[in-house]
C-alpha cells in the first residue's frame, strides 16, 4: 500500500513538471504563484482552501517568474529625442550590500525592466494645481448630457482615454490602492500597507508635496475607515480630514453624506494656498440603490430620475451620480470665483464600477453588451484643464495602476517608471494593458480571460508567437512586484 502511495505521488509530481514554462502550469501554482482562483480550477476546493490557509499562517513569498521573453526588454520603435523616465540607481552597489535573495531578484527586475520614455506631453501641466478625486461607484453609464451635464463635459473634452478600466479589487480600498500607487493590491499587499506604513514615494501627496504643493485630503465618511488614517500619511497627505476628525463639525453624518456639502465645506481649507494638490474621495454614490431613506442621496435625487425606462436599481444609481456631477459643478464654480479654474487639473476615477448591479441591468444603460469579468469594468479616466481647447483622444489601454505614472509624467515629476507598476498611458515606449483581480488582462490586441485560458485577439490584430505567456508572465511578475515593493518598503531602498 505505501508503495502505491509513493508512485502515485511521483506520478503526481511528473504531471505538474509538464511545461513548467507555462506560467500557470501545475507546478508554478503550486509552489511559486499565489493564484487562488487558478487553485480552485486546477486543484479543485479541497487543495486550494489548503494551500491558501498554509500561506496565510506559514507566509508565501511569490517568486519573480524570469523567462527570456519577458526580461528582454521591448523593441523601441519611438522617438529617440525623448529621454527614459529614470533616476540614477547605482543597482551593483545595491546588490552587493545584501545577502538577501529576495531584495537581489527584486533589484534585478527592476533593472531589466523596460521604462517608460517622456513624451510630448511632459511638463504639460506643470505648475498647476491638481484636484484627484476617488469617485464612489462612478462608471461611464453614469455619464450623460442631460442627467450628469458636468460629468459629461469633463468626460468628453481634455484628455479622453477611451480604453480604460477600473477593475474591481476588494471593494473601495483597492481602487484607492491602484490610483494612489500605481501597484495592484492584493488582501496581503493592502495588510501591509495599513500595517507597516511603508513610504509610497511617489504618491501625488509625496511627490508634489516635495515641489512644493500644500497637499491635503478630504474625505465625507468615516476618516480611519479602510485605516486611511495611516494610509493618507503614506501617500503624503498629512493634512486629512473625514467625519470624526474635525469634518464631522462643518456636515452632516447622516448616510449617505453628500458630496456636495463635501466640496463646499472645504474648498477654502486649501484654494488660497497655491500651488495645491487635493485629494477627495466621495463616498454619495455608493450602494445601496434604493430610492427610499436608506440611501438618503438617491432620495433626494428622485425626481430627476422617476421618468427613465430602466431598473429601479438603475434609477437609484444615476440619482447618487447626480450628486457627484452636481458636485463637480460647485468646484469649477468656486474655482472661477477664486480665479484659479484656468490654473488646475481636475482628474476623477471611479473606485470600481457599481458591483452590487447585476450587468443585466447594467446592460440596460451600456451603450454595448458588456460581460461580467472584462466589460463590466470600462469606465472613465477624468482628466481636464479649463485652458485645453482640443481633445486629445488616447486610444491605449489603461486602467487604474496607469493613473499616478500618468499624472507624475504630466505635471512633469522626475520620477523612475521602472518603480511604478503601472505606466503612463501617454507613453508608446510600452504598451499598454488592464489587469483584472482573477489574472485576466486586455491590451489593443485582445483579451485574455484566466478562468478559461481562452484569448481573444481584436479584428486585425496580428499575434507573435509567444504573445499569451508572455503577458501571462507579465501580469503574475506585476502581481509580485506590487506585493514586493510594499513588503520590503523598497522606496525608501533609492
Amino acid at each position: 500500500m505505501m508503495m502505491v502511495i509513493i508512485i502515485l505521488v511521483i506520478l503526481i509530481y511528473i504531471i505538474m513538471c509538464i511545461d513548467k514554462k507555462e506560467v500557470y502550469s501545475l507546478y508554478n501554482l503550486y509552489f511559486k504563484v499565489n493564484a487562488p482562483e487558478k487553485n480552485i480550477k486546477n486543484f479543485g476546493l479541497l487543495t486550494a482552501t489548503k494551500l491558501d490557509v498554509q500561506r496565510t499562517i506559514f507566509g508565501f513569498e511569490e517568486d519573480i517568474i524570469n523567462t527570456e521573453e519577458e526580461t528582454k526588454k521591448e523593441e523601441e520603435v519611438i522617438n529617440i529625442e525623448y529621454e527614459d523616465n529614470i533616476i540614477d540607481i547605482d543597482f551593483e552597489t545595491l546588490k552587493s550590500s545584501t545577502n538577501d535573495k529576495n531584495l537581489i531578484n527584486i533589484y534585478n527586475y527592476i533593472e531589466n525592466s523596460t521604462p517608460t520614455k517622456k513624451n510630448e506631453y511632459t511638463g504639460y501641466f506643470k505648475g498647476k494645481n491638481l484636484i484627484f478625486i476617488l469617485a464612489e461607484g462612478f462608471n461611464n453609464i453614469a455619464v450623460d448630457e442631460n442627467l450628469t451635464p458636468t460629468l459629461y463635459k469633463l468626460s468628453n473634452s481634455g484628455f479622453v482615454f477611451n480604453n480604460f478600466y477600473s477593475p474591481v479589487f476588494l471593494s473601495t480600498t483597492g481602487g484607492e490602492f491602484q490610483a494612489t500607487t500605481g501597484l495592484i493590491p492584493t488582501q496581503g499587499t493592502l495588510k501591509l500597507w495599513k500595517e507597516e506604513k511603508p513610504t509610497i514615494k511617489y504618491a501625488l501627496g509625496n511627490s508634489l508635496g516635495n515641489l512644493g504643493y500644500y497637499a491635503s485630503a478630504y474625505h465625507n465618511w468615516t476618516y480611519n475607515y479602510y485605516s486611511r488614517d495611516i494610509t493618507m500619511g503614506t501617500l503624503g497627505f498629512d493634512i486629512y480630514m473625514g467625519l470624526g476628525n474635525g469634518l464631522e463639525q462643518l456636515m452632516s453624518r447622516n448616510w449617505l453624506p453628500s458630496d456636495i456639502d463635501l466640496i463646499d465645506v472645504t474648498a477654502d481649507f486649501y484654494m488660497e494656498k497655491e500651488p495645491f494638490v487635493t485629494y477627495y474621495v466621495t463616498v454619495s454614490g455608493h450602494a445601496p440603490y434604493v430610492i427610499s431613506q436608506g440611501n438618503s442621496i438617491a432620495y433626494k435625487n428622485k425626481e430627476e430620475v422617476q421618468d427613465l425606462p430602466y431598473s429601479q436599481m438603475i434609477k437609484a444609481y444615476l440619482a447618487t451620480q447626480i450628486e457627484l456631477d452636481r458636485a463637480l459643478e460647485k468646484l469649477i464654480d468656486m474655482l472661477e470665483k477664486k480665479g484659479k479654474l484656468d490654473n488646475t487639473v481636475i482628474a476623477l476615477v471611479g473606485d470600481h464600477y457599481p458591483y452590487t448591479i447585476p450587468v443585466n441591468e447594467i446592460n440596460q444603460i451600456s451603450s454595448y453588451e458588456r460581460d461580467d469579468i472584462i466589460e463590466v469594468n470600462r469606465s472613465n479616466f477624468i482628466l481636464w484643464n479649463n485652458e485645453m481647447k482640443e481633445v486629445i483622444e488616447v486610444e491605449k489601454v489603461g486602467s487604474q495602476i496607469d493613473v499616478l505614472p500618468t499624472l507624475l509624467n504630466l505635471f512633469g515629476v522626475e520620477y523612475d517608471s521602472r518603480l511604478i507598476i503601472g505606466k503612463d498611458i501617454l507613453s508608446d515606449s510600452t504598451e499598454g494593458i488592464a489587469i483584472f483581480s482573477n489574472r485576466s488582462w486586455v491590451t489593443n490586441l485582445g483579451t485574455y480571460i484566466s478562468t478559461t485560458g481562452v484569448f481573444t485577439p481584436k479584428e486585425g490584430a496580428e499575434i507573435e508567437e509567444g504573445y499569451i505567456n508572455k503577458k501571462n508572465v507579465e501580469v503574475a511578475n506585476k502581481f509580485t512586484m506590487s506585493n514586493n515593493f510594499i513588503k520590503y518598503n523598497i522606496y525608501t531602498k533609492f
